[in-house]
């Protein structure tokens, strides 16, 4: 089963910054978006993982 959530992106200089309101918590920050957005998917990640155990 595959879940979808929303995720928000923002440039902040040099940075990219993503966060997912369904996670609260869930943030990821990287030079590029790509990077951005593995960084936040691995923090959802422990959160779910987190919240089964």
């Amino acid at each position: 089963m595959n879940n979808q959530y929303h995720a928000y992106f923002e440039n902040d200089g040099e940075w990219f910054i993503g966060y997912c309101p369904e996670f609260p918590g869930a943030n990821g920050m990287g030079k590029t978006i790509e990077d951005c957005r593995q960084n936040l998917i691995e923090a959802i990640k422990l959160i779910v993982d987190d919240r089964l155990n």
